[in-house]
């Protein structure tokens, strides 16, 4: 099982598309920014890689990406 995890500009964006995959009932979990991606402070998105055009969709124009990386 392959796993992702979405960056954003800021933690309203996590906290938008939380709400959005939850009522979608896509399956995620909420954690601190890998520092091997990024030393800013901050909330990712992790999912599996399975889900990732399904929720690029649902987001797209609705919550600015900072990218999508593999865990």
């Amino acid at each position: 099982m392959e796993e992702k995890v979405i960056l954003f500009y800021s933690v309203q964006g996590a906290l938008k598309a939380e709400k959005i995959l939850k009522k979608e009932g896509i399956p995620y979990k909420l954690i601190p920014v890998p520092r091997h991606l990024s030393s800013d402070c901050g909330i990712a998105l992790k999912f599996e890689a399975e889900e990732e055009e399904r929720i690029k969709e649902l987001l797209e124009g609705k919550v600015p990406l900072r990218g999508i990386f593999k865990l």
